[in-house]
């Protein structure tokens, strides 16, 4: 989502679409006209600059991708596996915006009941930017 939100801030429709070629083929993302890479922590900050949840989202995504990696789901708990900065990463985006958990030493099974809406959420609102996108539009506000 990060990096729709920064293609569409983006006025050079034919720099716009160079990145998203690069996208599709696997490249990285370079500052126009430049060598330098364009990395994760610039797109943040814009997208940050942009709406004031998308960091929040970001760093969600980043510590909860790290629960795929432990799948003895049976005889431990992924979640408490994970390293503090990243639980707190994530319990910050949950209690935040969807409610919870509100329990103070969450375990992954506390988390389940909210990971649909919060998926749904972020989905929808990644369409929505890709639809920007598709019409051209500047990025406009949201709450996620």
């Amino acid at each position: 989502m990060v990096r729709v939100i920064f293609l569409l801030s983006i006025a050079d429709k034919p720099y716009r679409q160079q990145m998203i070629d690069a996208s599709v083929n696997g490249t990285k993302w370079t500052v126009k006209g430049k060598s330098a890479c364009i990395t994760d922590r610039e797109m943040v900050e814009l997208a940050q600059s942009l709406h004031g949840w998308t960091q929040s989202v970001y760093k969600f995504g980043c510590a909860f991708i790290h629960l795929s990696s432990f799948h003895d789901y049976e005889h431990r708990d992924p979640f408490l596996a994970l390293p503090k900065d990243e639980k707190a990463a994530i319990l910050k985006h949950m209690r935040a915006y969807h409610g919870g958990p509100s329990v103070s030493e969450p375990k992954f099974e506390d988390l389940l009941p909210y990971l649909p809406a919060i998926f749904e959420k972020v989905a929808g609102n990644l369409e929505h930017y890709v639809q920007q996108m598709e019409a051209k539009e500047a990025p406009a506000k949201s709450a996620i």
